[in-house]
């Protein structure tokens, strides 16, 4: 399931960096956050659809290895993306 333009938008916007943003992990992150809940909300009603949910597998990959990215050039900035999606518990 992919997101709406109104709502990657407004994600994009939300952790942009600086204007214009839209390559830095912090974006990239919050759009596969984005993308994975929506799917994760579709396979509540599909619990058989095996094929989307070998996508969000790929997804949580993605985003892991984002993650890792993150983690090793700046941990602070790490621990406050964390904090603001809420991946953490």
């Amino acid at each position: 399931m992919s997101i709406s333009a109104e709502d990657k938008t407004r994600v994009i916007a939300e952790y942009a960096t600086k204007p214009g943003d839209t390559g830095s992990p912090e974006v990239q992150v919050a759009v596969l956050s984005t993308r994975i809940a929506a799917l994760t909300e579709h396979f509540k009603t599909h619990k058989k659809d095996n094929h989307s949910r070998r996508g969000l597998l790929k997804l949580v990959a993605q985003r892991r290895k984002l993650l890792d990215y993150v983690k090793s050039r700046d941990a602070a900035r790490y621990q406050d993306l964390i904090a603001r999606l809420g991946l953490r518990r």
